[in-house]
């Protein structure tokens, strides 16, 4: 049925619940794994009174960033492969979220992804943004949604 999933992680206990989810699936179709998290840029405010950091001190909250995206993918393989599922790990680095995503379906050439949403409606949904509807609109391949 499906021979590589990618499956997106936060460390939140919702994509938590999506992991777990994932990795059955994966388990139960005997296709691979791939666990993702996407390390945002720091942020440069340019705003009067933003407080700006010098490139050293961004450099090192970006890299203490991945290394904690790295964690996160490598607990998700760590589970994976005691369930008997083959895995691998990916973190990006981007501000674009759903790009991210799209991007690393076609590098590791994914045939589903699985990721987890609030379901936040209304002024919520317009105020904090739907990275799985902006998944969801672009991919070319099946996007499972879990709550």
């Amino acid at each position: 049925m499906y021979k590589r999933i990618l499956v997106t992680t936060d460390g939140s206990a919702l994509s938590k619940k999506a992991v777990g989810s994932a990795i059955r699936l994966a388990q139960s179709t005997g296709a691979e794994l791939v666990a993702l998290h996407v390390v945002p840029r720091y942020p440069m405010s340019y705003f009067e009174g933003g407080a700006s950091l010098d490139a050293a001190d961004v450099k090192r909250i970006e890299a203490q960033w991945t290394e904690k995206g790295q964690a996160l993918v490598d607990a998700v393989k760590k589970s994976a492969e005691a369930a008997g599922v083959k895995a691998r790990t990916a973190v990006a680095r981007s501000d674009l979220m759903a790009e991210s995503v799209i991007a690393a379906v076609r590098k590791h050439k994914c045939d589903l992804v699985v990721m987890a949403s609030h379901g936040r409606k209304g002024i919520k949904r317009l105020l904090l943004g739907s990275e799985t509807q902006h998944v969801l609109t672009p991919s070319t391949v099946p996007v499972l949604v879990l709550r």
